[in-house]
């Protein structure tokens, strides 16, 4: 199983939302390029990021930072945050990024996402309170159902689904082993859970999945876990 060290980027700082609440952020520096070199050279094997500031307004103000995060690490890199067009898409595949993950625009638009798979690695993002989707920053209802989202997606052929429990994430509380057994029930493509994990212990209890890989951010920036020890836990 893959971990997925977590860099959320809001006006170029790292930064950690409690249950994507932008008014509970946590700010950890203004060297976004600097925490990926660090992560990589502790052995992480990829690097997520989260244009928070693109994911609430769609505007793309971290792109350049990206860019440079693409280029300072050996290690592919997904990114995900306000990638709703083509344009999007195609602007951080030439920027170096491996993986492009989808969340609003997936829902409001899965025709979308269906042209673009042909075409480069595409993830769609399901953020979830339950089995509510939210969209547009987890600040709206999409009104459709996780599991349901899940099937459809992996019938087209995405690269992965990245499911994340909105009530977890960054609480340090442990991911949601339920729900994320039930996306897996359903799913046909490989699955990155994200959300809650707090220790050690929550990833060894993730390795009884069958997983693709793990987010984690707040963890490892809290110290409550390396990015060595969580790379040996994940470990087949």
């Amino acid at each position: 199983m893959n971990l997925y060290a977590a860099i959320d980027l809001l006006g170029g700082h790292c930064v950690r939302l409690r249950q994507g609440d932008y008014d509970r952020a946590t700010d950890y520096g203004d060297d976004p390029v600097g925490q990926a070199r660090r992560f990589t050279a502790e052995g992480a094997p990829w690097i997520h990021v989260v244009d928070l500031d693109a994911a609430r307004s769609g505007e793309a103000v971290n792109r350049e930072v990206i860019g440079r995060i693409a280029a300072a690490v050996d290690v592919p890199v997904q990114v995900g945050g306000g990638v709703r067009s083509r344009a999007d898409a195609e602007g951080l595949w030439a920027a170096g990024v491996a993986r492009v993950v989808m969340g609003t625009a997936a829902l409001e638009d899965p025709d979308l996402v269906a042209s673009l798979v042909p075409d480069g690695p595409v993830a769609v993002g399901l953020d979830a309170r339950g089995r509510d989707l939210a969209v547009r920053g987890w600040e709206a209802s999409a009104g459709v159902d996780l599991l349901e989202a899940a099937a459809r997606f992996g019938a087209m052929g995405v690269a992965a689904l990245v499911v994340t429990e909105i009530g977890r994430d960054g609480t340090l509380e442990g991911p949601d082993l339920e729900g994320l057994s039930a996306v897996l029930e359903v799913a046909t493509v490989p699955v990155v859970a994200s959300g809650g994990v707090g220790s050690p212990v929550d990833l060894v209890a993730l390795t009884a999945l069958d997983l693709d890989g793990v987010i984690v951010g707040r963890a490892l920036y809290d110290d409550r876990v390396t990015v060595a020890e969580a790379v040996a836990v994940l470990a087949p």
